[in-house]
C-alpha cells in the first residue's frame, strides 16, 4: 500500500533544545512507522526559543528533516542571513517579505524513487504580527504562476497567529495547492479535513517542545509576564519534548488526498 502512496509528515514549530532532542530521539522511528516520503518542520523558535541559527539547522536535517520552514522570528539571528541563502533549497523564509530579504520563500523537492516534484512555499499572515510584509495571498498567487507552476504537489506553511486568516487562506488557495498548514500557535487544532477543491488543511500543527510549558515559554517566566505586566527575557522550557504535526498521504496516481491524521508523539 505504501508504495502507492506518497506521504508527507509536516511538523509544527520546533521550540528550543525539547524539541530538538525529540526529533533526534523520534523522527527516525516515525518516519519508518508511516513511511514518510518528505518530513517538513518548522524551524522559526529552534534556537533558544526564537530564531534559528545554523548550529541548530544542521542538528535539525541530521535528525531527518527534509525542509525547514520559518515565520516571524527568521531574522532574529544576525548569523541565520548568510545561512538563508547557502541553504535556500532546504530551508526557506515567508515569501512575502520585502524584496531584497536573504533566502527565499519557496523551494522544489524532487521525490528520487517516482519523479514526483514537490513544490513548499512559506508564508506569514499580517492580522496580529507586527511585522512589514507583503500581501500572502497576492504573493501564493505569484508563486503558483511562477516558480512552483510545473509542481506535481505544492505544499504551503501559513505562519499566522489568527485562525481566521488561515482558514481564509486555505480555502482562497483550494484546489490549487495540495496541503496547507498553519503554523505559530502552537497548539493543535482538531480541525484537519479535505476542502472541496482537495487541498488537504490544517489551522495549526501544534509545536515539537516541552509539554511542562506555555507554549515552549518556561512557566514561571510566562505566569510573571501575565501577572505583573512587565517584560523579561524569553526563557525556554526544559524537559523531554514531544512531537506534534500531521501525516497526509497524497495517490502516486491521481496526487488526490488518501488521509489526512494528526500526529502526537
Amino acid at each position: 500500500m505504501s508504495n502507492e502512496l506518497f506521504t508527507v509528515i509536516c511538523l509544527g514549530d520546533v521550540v528550543a533544545r525539547p524539541g530538538r532532542m525529540a526529533l533526534k530521539r523520534d523522527l527516525s522511528s516515525l518516519r519508518e512507522e508511516h513511511s514518510a516520503d518528505l518530513i517538513v518542520a518548522n524551524g522559526e523558535n529552534s534556537s533558544g526559543g526564537t530564531g534559528l541559527d545554523p548550529t541548530c539547522g544542521k542538528e535539525i536535517f541530521e535528525s531527518g528533516v527534509d525542509l525547514i520552514t520559518l515565520g516571524d522570528h527568521t531574522w532574529r539571528r544576525r548569523e541565520v542571513r548568510p545561512y538563508m541563502d547557502q541553504e535556500q533549497e532546504r530551508c526557506i523564509r515567508p515569501a512575502n517579505y520585502p524584496e531584497g530579504a536573504p533566502g527565499r520563500g519557496w523551494t522544489i523537492w524532487k521525490d528520487t524513487e517516482s519523479g514526483l516534484s514537490i513544490g513548499l512555499m512559506n508564508l506569514l499572515g499580517r492580522t496580529f504580527i507586527n511585522v512589514p510584509l507583503d500581501c500572502p495571498f497576492y504573493k501564493a498567487d505569484e508563486l503558483l504562476d511562477g516558480p512552483l507552476a510545473d509542481c506535481d504537489l505544492v505544499i504551503c506553511d501559513f505562519h499566522a497567529e489568527a485562525t481566521s486568516e488561515k482558514i481564509a487562506l486555505g480555502r482562497y488557495l483550494d484546489g490549487r495547492v495540495s496541503f496547507l498548514f498553519g503554523t505559530h500557535t502552537h497548539v493543535p487544532t482538531a480541525d484537519a479535513q479535505v476542502f472541496p477543491g482537495g487541498t488537504a488543511y490544517v489551522s495549526d500543527l501544534g509545536m515539537c517542545g516541552s509539554p511542562l510549558s506555555v507554549l515552549g515559554l518556561d512557566i514561571d517566566t510566562a505566569i510573571n509576564r501575565f501577572v505583573t505586566g512587565l517584560p523579561s527575557s524569553y526563557k525556554a522550557a526544559k524537559g523531554e519534548g514531544k512531537l506534534s504535526g500531521v501525516k497526509v498521504s497524497f495517490s502516486r496516481e491521481d496526487l488526490s488526498v488518501s488521509e489526512i491524521v494528526r500526529i502526537d508523539g
